[in-house]
């Protein structure tokens, strides 16, 4: 999947294969011993075409989000369609964005990241959807899974 310009990245670097890494994408269990962290994970279909549904406390309401797995090339790329199920709460809930799980060998260990994409479908006011993802999302998702690879090696 493309990811354009006005995107949020987040990343890590595990001491391990990606084929190992890529094992805690492969259940709704692995996935949310790592990604539970800020955000609660309620369904993951594992599958191109599956569904995958998460919450977040956001203005003092738990919202809803997810959508349908568009990407899934194991042991590289998982992509997810990103829809607000509250269009109400904020302008940037109407839109559709994106987020890209990418692995990539280095050497012996794997590079990923976490891309948050599709700001620029938001127009004039990309520039503060972005600014808001960007400050609410840190980077404890990839340490708690990079914890969790490391630790079972």
């Amino acid at each position: 999947m493309e990811i354009g310009k006005l995107h949020i990245r987040r990343s890590a670097l595990i001491k391990a294969k990606p084929a190992t890494v890529w094992e805690e994408f492969t259940t709704f269990e692995r996935v949310s011993a790592w990604l539970d962290q800020g955000h609660k994970l309620h369904l993951f279909e594992p599958r191109l075409g599956g569904k995958v549904e998460f919450s977040v406390e956001l203005e003092g309401a738990e919202r809803y989000f997810g959508g349908e797995i568009i990407v899934l090339e194991p042991e590289k790329e998982l992509s997810i369609k990103d829809d607000w199920v509250d269009k109400d709460f904020a302008f940037y809930a109407s839109e559709t964005t994106f987020w890209t799980f990418r692995l990539s060998e280095i050497k012996d260990e794997t590079l990923v990241e976490i891309f948050h994409h599709g700001y620029e479908r938001f127009g004039d006011l990309a520039r503060q959807a972005l600014e808001d993802y960007e400050i609410g999302w840190d980077n404890r998702h990839l340490i708690k899974l990079r914890e969790i690879v490391e630790t079972q090696q």
